[in-house]
């Protein structure tokens, strides 16, 4: 999948009468299937990148987990059937009343990166496994992610030394590379910094039963800043990705599992969203030059947060031929960081104020990054469709 609109989404956009995000089920199950077939690797999907209900479903029902980030996700994970030990809390910033309440709800391994956490955790799920996660640097990645979370190998082997003292279960290691990682490199420089943290706990008599690789795995239908295709090298990846689960699994004194948490890579290039064109106009900088400004139905409140780190490939059905003109692309509401930052787009000239446009690639954060009503604009409802372009469902 490369961002090319495939039968099911482009059927469902065609005939949704009115602005929505559709979910191509089928894809994104395919897509799951896919990364179970390239690495031997048990999936937790992170829960935050597409927290919705129907397409967490689809991925239960193929096999996934789900990585958590608090007791409401928890919750969703568990109404929809999931068991409570494919769940594990993987938010090293927890409450004492967030732990309690999922250690309450059956939940058993919990991340952390520091002791203070780990005598909460202590203290309010007692006998739970825990697993720490190692800082990374993060370079590579459109988000690093590399000052929130996580600890030195020093610190991780504290931690975990610790967390045994304190009756818990010193489970794990887990690493972010960070998110829409571009480089393999990334993944062998987090590999080497598990296996050396591996080594280390080993010689305070600590053998971990997994690893977690966390997410990173990118989607491969965004353009960059300035509209060009990003062209992460995927194949790579995952050859680095084998050796390193087969280095880590050789050195480990026991049979050693190894998590994922996929988020957008997932579900990104399988969900798109049927916007409509406010205004295409035409105005002068002040510096006389003339800019058009294509103003849409969906931005940054409602859709498409991610809108300052990279862009969405855009279909303007019945505008395949005439004039095309640059245009800098924004979304309807009265706040000037609703647009895009840099690139300017090629949109059609004659374009009409109600006219459908689909957007690409944007199953992963719009319905969860969705305002409630900035300016009065309105989260996006969404629709699911699977296997043939005619079997379609909807949701509010």
């Amino acid at each position: 999948m490369s961002g090319d609109l495939g039968p099911r989404l482009a059927s469902a956009l065609a005939t949704a009468p009115s602005d929505r995000i559709v979910f191509d089920l089928t894809g994104i199950e395919n897509q799951y299937d896919r990364l179970v077939r390239e690495l031997p690797v048990t999936v937790r999907f992170a829960m935050k990148a597409c927290p919705v209900d129907e397409v967490l479903a689809c991925l239960a029902d193929r096999g996934a987990g789900f990585d958590a980030a608090s007791p409401g996700e928890i919750e969703q994970a568990l109404r929809l059937g999931v068991p409570a030990d494919r769940i594990h809390y993987g938010n090293t910033v927890k409450s004492d009343a967030s732990i309690a309440e999922a250690h309450r709800l059956g939940v058993r391994t919990f991340a952390t990166d520091s002791v203070q956490d780990v005598a909460a955790i202590a203290a309010h799920a007692p006998g739970a496994r825990v697993y720490c996660r190692l800082t990374t640097s993060g370079e590579g990645a459109l988000w690093g992610l590399s000052r929130k979370f996580g600890c030195s190998q020093d610190d991780a082997v504290r931690v975990l030394t610790v967390a045994r003292a304190a009756g818990l279960t010193p489970a794990g290691l887990s690493v972010h590379v960070g998110s829409q990682q571009m480089t393999y490199d990334a993944w062998r420089q987090a590999v080497d910094r598990l296996a050396d943290t591996m080594v280390a706990l080993r010689e305070q008599g600590i053998v971990l039963d997994h690893v977690n690789l966390g997410g990173g795995l990118p989607a491969l239908g965004y353009l960059d800043r300035h509209g060009h295709p990003l062209e992460p090298p995927l194949d790579k990846m995952f050859a680095v990705l084998r050796e390193g689960i087969e280095e880590m699994r050789h050195l480990n004194a026991a049979p050693l599992d190894v998590v994922m948490e996929p988020g957008r890579h997932l579900v990104a290039d399988h969900g798109a969203i049927r916007a409509h064109v406010y205004r295409l106009t035409e105005r002068r900088q002040a510096d006389g030059e003339p800019v058009h400004w294509l103003y849409l139905s969906c931005g940054k409140f409602n859709g498409l947060y991610e809108m300052d780190e990279l862009c969405h490939r855009l279909v303007f059905p019945g505008h395949s031929d005439g004039e095309y003109v640059a245009a800098v692309v924004a979304g309807p509401t009265c706040d000037s960081d609703d647009a895009y930052r840099t690139a300017h787009r090629r949109v059609p000239r004659g374009l009409a104020s109600g006219d459908p446009v689909w957007i690409l690639s944007a199953g992963a954060y719009a319905t969860g990054y969705m305002t409630q009503g900035f300016n009065g604009f309105g989260p996006l409802s969404h629709t699911v469709t699977r296997h043939g372009p005619d079997h379609a469902g909807a949701a509010a």
